[in-house]
Formats: C-alpha cells, sequence, structure tokens
C-alpha cells in the first residue's frame, strides 16, 4: 500500500510561519517501523502542503487536541475521496469514540505492537475499527525517517532514548500515555545520534532527545553520555532540575556536548506548583539550579504555565522580570490546558469549570479552555499575553543573547541566540499568539461528518 502519514496542525500564530525549529518525531519514528513491503510518506501540515488528491490508499492522520479540528476536517475531505482513514496519537487515545466518527480505525496507546498488524489488516481488507497499543519495550527500534523530513525544519535529527518519567504533574498526560519508564539500548541510540545524511552542517551536528526526561536513570545517561562524546555532537534534551545537584553529571553533559536543557519550573508560587502537582521543584533553588547547569556553558530553557488556581494577573505577567532574574535563556510560555487524561481535567471537570462550548481549538497551550479560579477567562488571556510580550520584547531578548555571549558554549550561545531572535522577531511584527476567541473561521466546528470507508464502499 501507498500511507501517507499526516501530522495534523493548525496555525497559533497570527501570521504563522513556513519553517519551523525542529519536527516532532512522531511521522518519520511510524515511517521507519512500516513494513518495506509499503511505501510511505511524511507530511507535516505545519510546513507542507497537504495534498488531497494523493494516490495514497490509507491516510494515517497523529494529533493531539489542539488540533483536532483539523485533523477531523482532513478526514472529511479525504472520505469524499474515497480513502482509508486511520488516526492515532493522544487526543484519539482519549477521545476513541469522537475519533471514530471520522476514522476508519484508531491506534490508541503506543503504536509500535500494533502498527504492522492493522496495516496488514487494512491490506487485506480486515480492518478492525479499535488497535490498542501497549507499552513498547524500546528494543530493536530502527533509525527515524529523516529522508522523509523537508528542508523548512532547523533541525532535523530528533531522537528518543527514555520514554516515560517518574512524575505525576496534573497538566501531563505522559503517565497514563506512556506508562513506567523505559530505556532504549545505548548503541541503537548512538546509531541514530551518529547518523549524518542532512544537506546542512547544523542539521550534522545538532541532536534533539524527543525525551521527556532523559536524565532519570544514573547509570543508563552517564553510559550513554560517555558513548557521545566521540561523535562531538551538539545535543538537547529536557530534564528535571535534580541534575543540578549532581556535578558529575553537570560535567559529563558539558564533555558530550549538552548544548541545552529544557526544565518544567511551570511557577514562581508555592500553592502554584502544589496545584501542578510539582512539588519537587524548589522555588528557592530554582536559581542555583540554573547557575549550575550554565556554569557548564549549557543554555537553560524552561517552561512556565500561567493560570493555576492560585494564579493572578500580577503573579502571571511578573514571571517576565522572575525568569529574567534567575537566568533563563530561553522561556516557554504557556497557559494551563486541562487536556484529557489529566488529574487537572478530571478535577475541573467534577468543578463544573471546563467550558465546553468551546471546541479543540482552544486547546493549543496558548489560549483558555476553563474556567479560572482567581481571575476571570479574559484576564487570564491578557496576563498571558502581556507575559509573553514583555519576555521577547528586543530589551529582554538581547539581554540574554549579550548574557549568553560571555556565559555561554558556543553551540549553546547559538541556540539562545537563534530562539530569542525568533521570538522576539515574532514579537516586533506583532505576530502574537492567536485569540481564538476573535478568530470565527478557527473558532468554528468540524465540517459534517460523512459515511465511513466502509459505507462507501458498500455504496
Amino acid at each position: 500500500m501507498k500511507i501517507d502519514l499526516i501530522i495534523a496542525y493548525i496555525q497559533r500564530y497570527e501570521f504563522g510561519h513556513e519553517r519551523d525549529f525542529v519536527p516532532p518525531i512522531t511521522g518519520i519514528h511510524l515511517a521507519a517501523i512500516t513494513p518495506a513491503e509499503h511505501s510511505v510518506r511524511v507530511i507535516h501540515q505545519q510546513v507542507d502542503k497537504i495534498d488531497l488528491e494523493t494516490d495514497a490508499d490509507l491516510i494515517a492522520i497523529s494529533f493531539f487536541s489542539g488540533f483536532a479540528l483539523s485533523a477531523y476536517n482532513l478526514a472529511v475531505e479525504f472520505r469524499k475521496r474515497g480513502k482509508l482513514l486511520v488516526a492515532g496519537g493522544p487526543h484519539v487515545t482519549y477521545c476513541k469514540d469522537e475519533a471514530l466518527q471520522y476514522f476508519d480505525a484508531i491506534v490508541t496507546g503506543e503504536a509500535e505492537n500494533v502498527w504492522p498488524v492493522l496495516l496488514n489488516d487494512a491490506a487485506n481488507g480486515q480492518l478492525k475499527n479499535i488497535y490498542t497499543g501497549t507499552p513498547c519495550d524500546m528494543k530493536d527500534l530502527p533509525t527515524p525517517r529523516y529522508d522523509l523530513l523537508p528542508n523548512r525544519f532547523f533541525i532535523k535529527k530528533v531522537i528518543q532514548a527514555t520514554r516515560g518519567c517518574p512524575f505525576s504533574c496534573s497538566f501531563c498526560t505522559v503517565p497514563s500515555l506512556n506508562p513506567g519508564f523505559r530505556l532504549r539500548p545505548v548503541k541503537d541510540v548512538i546509531r541514530d545520534a551518529a547518523y549524518d545524511q542532512f544537506e546542512y552542517w547544523w542539521q550534522r551536528k545538532v541532536v534533539w532527545f524527543w525525551d521527556d526526561n532523559l536524565t532519570i536513570k544514573r547509570p543508563y545517561i552517564r553510559e550513554l553520555l560517555k558513548e557521545m562524546i566521540p561523535l562531538k555532537k551538539w545535543w538537547l534534551t529536557q530534564a528535571s532540575m535534580d541534575i543540578a545537584k549532581d556535578p558529575e553529571l553537570l560535567d559529563l553533559m558539558k564533555k558530550s556536548g549538552c548544548i541545552g536543557v529544557f526544565l518544567g519550573i511551570e511557577s514562581f508560587g508555592i500553592e502554584s506548583l502544589e496545584d501542578a502537582n510539582k512539588r519537587q521543584n524548589k522555588i528557592a533553588n530554582y536559581s542555583a539550579a540554573v547557575k549550575a547547569i550554565r556554569k557548564r556553558g549549557i543554555a537553560v530553557m524552561a517552561g512556565f504555565i500561567a493560570g493555576f488556581d492560585h494564579d493572578d494577573e500580577h503573579s502571571i505577567i511578573q514571571m517576565a522580570d522572575q525568569l529574567m532574574d534567575i537566568g533563563i535563556d530561553v522561556p516557554f510560555l504557556s497557559i494551563m490546558t486541562p487536556f484529557r487524561g489529566t488529574p487537572i481535567y478530571n478535577s475541573l471537570h467534577k468543578e463544573g469549570r471546563i467550558l465546553e462550548d468551546r471546541n479543540w481549538n482552544f486547546y493549543n497551550g496558548y489560549n483558555v479552555a476553563f474556567v479560572p479560579k482567581k481571575i476571570s477567562e479574559v484576564q487570564l488571556l491578557q496576563a498571558h499575553r502581556s507575559l509573553w510580550k514583555k519576555s521577547f520584547s528586543p530589551r529582554y531578548a538581547i539581554t540574554r543573547i549579550l548574557r549568553g555571549l560571555f556565559t555561554l558554549r558556543w553551540g549553546a550561545f547559538l541556540l539562545s541566540t537563534f530562539m530569542n531572535t525568533f521570538y522576539c522577531y515574532k514579537r516586533v511584527k506583532r505576530n502574537l499568539p492567536i485569540d481564538m476567541t476573535q478568530r470565527e473561521d478557527i473558532h468554528t466546528a468540524v465540517a459534517p461528518i460523512l459515511p465511513s470507508h466502509r459505507e462507501l464502499v458498500q455504496i
């Protein structure tokens, strides 16, 4: 069969952009585990034009909740053309009945163990409605199909060494979507990190670990990083703040080429951290932790979330100054989003605080889908936009760049400069995150449901 793997997307900034920093690993990983008898293409809706007249026999679309309406509208259009439709991803896992209205089959959970079975069933006309994936043991996974990525991604080498996270943050689906904590064999990870068939030097140089918490298992990460040293790559990852208390690990990270670490700091409020079930974060330790990492010349990227029950307008906007004070190189600023499958969704739903009249477009991390406790939905949105605009103002962006010039290693400085310039340019051009309440074209519901592929065949 000919298969099109589509990663759905809906524009999140006013003017959008045709390029992006790094691709998700989903499409190229799924392509890699596709049996050789099938041909496959990977299409990222964010940067690629969708060909509705494709000659593919099967269309597989992966998406999370913020992009669900785009996926459903694509499904409707492909169904008009008689295509066989399959869906997977976090949204599908938690909204099975809804997704089955638009797709002939869905994959829930992790796809590795069921994807070849699904394709075999589809080829033989025996496709089932639901394929329930089980946790993958992470062994013998092939190298992602980097050759299928367009050059519109600045970084291409995304790999995964571990899966899962031992923490249970209230806003995160990982504990239920990817249960446990599993490790790939080091030799397989090194093989992928060594892959160099890219056009540009930085695409060969940079390795982005698409892990939720790479450094949890200390013996494993030490073994992996020692093997990374001879490759002489620059690499980035996501980790928990406890790495700052392990100077030996930090030194090894530096020696192996680490240029950036993403920390889920989330908030500067003690009560908000309790709302997030992020008790492992200690506000008093933020500055020292960031300093310890940056001492090795490693850039610190950090996520901050606005909208926990104890947040108000002042505490949200104040984060712009606080993240500057502790030395964050690149902030990532989002609004608390109650995704299905998370404890915070369950709590808000039980309290009747989910805004049921707001469609999935509001679940993109930049809009409000629930009733805040201390402020209104409008106040939360405006406070987040003020935080975003202040954090990426020319003054703050240039300050972070200049600070990095004298403190970061060369690769980390380039990373900080690129990302701060990228977001500052958006700020100057007023290319702000879209307020979905003001966009009727995006706020509209999905297109009408059409007959399924089976029904079309019978007709």
